[in-house]
C-alpha cells in the first residue's frame, strides 16, 4: 500500500511538471506497466484529480482543469519560490491579493521542512525591494501569519502594543480578522482586558507566546470590517473631524483618498461626501486642498473659519511678494 501510495504521488508530480505524457513514456518514469499507469490515473481521478486521456498512438495523459482546486505537489524550489512570493505580497499590501497571500502562507509555512523554512528566511531577510513610493510601515510576514493562524484556529493572542507615541502595554485579545490597505495591516479583536472591539496597527504588534486557550468565536462589530476599520483609522482616532462634500463623483475621488485618509460616500453622479480626520484642523486643510477637487464643508463650522484663514496668510504673501 505504501509503495502504492508513493507512486500516486511520483505519478502526481510528472503530470504537474508536464504538459503531456504518452502511456509508455510514465510507465518508464515509473517502473511499471502501462497497464498498472492506467490504473493510478483511475485512482488519481477518485481522489478529485482531472487526468485527461486521448486515445491512439499520438494520445497520452495530461492534467486538466478541475472545478475544484486539488492539491498541489511542490518540490524544493517551487516551494521556496511560492513563499517567497508570497511573504512580498504579503508584506507590502499588493492590491487584492495582501489578505489571500496571509492565508496562503500561513498553510505553506505550516507544512514547510525546517530546511526550506531557512532558506526562505534567508532570502526574505537579505533582499531589499526597491518599492514606488515611501512606504508608512513596516511588518513582518512571519507576524502576519502568526496573527492569522490565531484568527483562523480561534486562538487567544498575547502581543506587546506600541501606540502611536511610543507606549507600550501588554494586550490579550480574541483576533477575529486582519484588514489590508495599500501601506497597512491591521488586527480586528476583541480586547479581554477593555471588554470591547478594538483597532491594532500589525506593524505595531509583537507577539508575546504562548498563545490560547481557543475561544468561540464572537459577532464582528460590522458586517463591513474593511469600512468599520477604515472609519476607526482615518476618523474616530483624531481630534479633529470633519465631513466635506467633494465637487467630484465618486469614481474620480477614490484613487486620491486610501481607506487610512477617509471614508467617502456618494452623493449624486456629481460629488461625493468625505469624511475623515487630522490632528488638526489646520493640518485637516492642508489635507483637504492637497486632494486638489472643489469641495465644500459641511461640518464642523469651525473648518470654513481655518480655511479662510489660510486664504487669508496665502493673500497676505502674494501681496508681499515679487509683482509680476
Amino acid at each position: 500500500m505504501l509503495e502504492t501510495s508513493a507512486r500516486l504521488l511520483r505519478l502526481l508530480s510528472l503530470l504537474q511538471a508536464h504538459r503531456e505524457w504518452t502511456g509508455p513514456a510514465l510507465a518508464d518514469r515509473l517502473g511499471v506497466t502501462p497497464r498498472t499507469v492506467r490504473r493510478d490515473v483511475d485512482r488519481l481521478r477518485e481522489l478529485g484529480y482531472p487526468v485527461d486521456a486521448s486515445p491512439g498512438t499520438g494520445g497520452g495523459y495530461r492534467l486538466g482543469a478541475g472545478a475544484e482546486l486539488p492539491p498541489l505537489l511542490l518540490d524544493d524550489e517551487e516551494a521556496v519560490a511560492v513563499a517567497v512570493g508570497l511573504r512580498t505580497a504579503a508584506g507590502h499590501g499588493i492590491e487584492g491579493i495582501g489578505e489571500t497571500s496571509v492565508r496562503a502562507l500561513a498553510k505553506l509555512e505550516q507544512v514547510l521542512p525546517s530546511r526550506l523554512r531557512r532558506r526562505v528566511g534567508a532570502l526574505n531577510a537579505f533582499t531589499v525591494p526597491m518599492l514606488r513610493g515611501p512606504q508608512s510601515s513596516t511588518v513582518d510576514a512571519s507576524v502576519l501569519t502568526e496573527l492569522a493562524n490565531a484568527c483562523r484556529d480561534s486562538e487567544r493572542l498575547r502581543f506587546e502594543y506600541s501606540d502611536h507615541s511610543g507606549s507600550s502595554s501588554r494586550r490579550t485579545v480574541e483576533p477575529h480578522r486582519l484588514v489590508c490597505t495599500e501601506r497597512r495591516w491591521y488586527l480586528v479583536a476583541w480586547d479581554l482586558d477593555r471588554s470591547d472591539w478594538r483597532t491594532f496597527r500589525a506593524d505595531r504588534i509583537t507577539p508575546t507566546p504562548p498563545h490560547g486557550p481557543r475561544f468561540v468565536p464572537r459577532d464582528p462589530p460590522a458586517e463591513d470590517l474593511a469600512a468599520y476599520v477604515s472609519k476607526g483609522v482615518s476618523t474616530a482616532a483624531y481630534a479633529a473631524n470633519g465631513v466635506i462634500r467633494l465637487r467630484v463623483p465618486l469614481a474620480e475621488a477614490a484613487p486620491a483618498v486610501s481607506p487610512s485618509d477617509g471614508v467617502l460616500e456618494a452623493v449624486d453622479e456629481h460629488s461625493c461626501l468625505l469624511r475623515t480626520g487630522a490632528s488638526s484642523l489646520d493640518v485637516m486643510v492642508i489635507h483637504i486642498l492637497l486632494l486638489g477637487f472643489d469641495f465644500e464643508v459641511v461640518e464642523p463650522p469651525e473648518l470654513t473659519d481655518r480655511i479662510r484663514s489660510a486664504r487669508d496668510l496665502l493673500a497676505r504673501a502674494l501681496d508681499r511678494g515679487p509683482q509680476a
